[in-house]
């Protein structure tokens, strides 16, 4: 630029900026420039949607099909709630009461069941992968066709017991225990 004409020199010298903050803008939404743009997914956001009703007494709700995202439903009584197809992923569900819940078709991938109340449960055909349910009562829980680790079955099966009321299905049974 030094052997340019001074009316180039000063026409780039008011351009260069311009263009570099032109540029910054059509970055940024991209996230190629300035600080990182924070998003949700939509099954995220679905699931704050369904957070928004919720209570901690939800006895006996009709809860087919909802989301509930890394959901903090810690203590909360869903006992003889209908969960059927419900979503948990990366939820905190500890010391929850489900007693009675029917959580067919539930999928919980990543959640914690640790001291809930599963009893008399049906979890039948669950997708339950890498939940964990240290001292969950699971007494008469029906977990047919349930996928779990195999370190959390283990763990289940040595200390199931009972038989589900509604299904018949001895919960030991259900949980191919040797």
């Amino acid at each position: 630029m030094g052997s340019a004409p001074i009316h180039l020199r000063r026409a780039l010298g008011v351009l260069l900026p311009r263009l570099a903050l032109a540029l910054a803008l059509l970055l940024i939404p991209l996230g190629l420039g300035g600080p990182p743009a924070l998003a949700i997914t939509a099954p995220e956001l679905r699931g704050q949607r369904s957070l928004q009703d919720l209570q901690p007494d939800m006895h006996g709700r009709n809860l087919q099909q909802q989301e509930f995202l890394k959901a903090d439903l810690e203590g909360f009584d869903l006992s003889g709630s209908d969960l059927r197809g419900a979503v948990f992923n990366n939820s905190n569900l500890q010391k929850a009461n489900l007693s009675g819940a029917d959580l067919e078709d539930v999928v919980a991938y990543a959640s914690r069941f640790d001291g809930a109340d599963l009893s008399d449960a049906v979890l039948r055909n669950g997708m339950l992968m890498q939940s964990h349910f240290r001292e969950a009562s699971i007494e008469g829980a029906d977990f047919s066709d349930a996928v779990l680790d195999l370190p959390e079955r283990k763990a289940l099966c040595a200390r199931a017991g009972g038989i589900n009321s509604r299904t018949g299905i001895a919960t030991r049974d259900s949980l191919e225990c040797r």
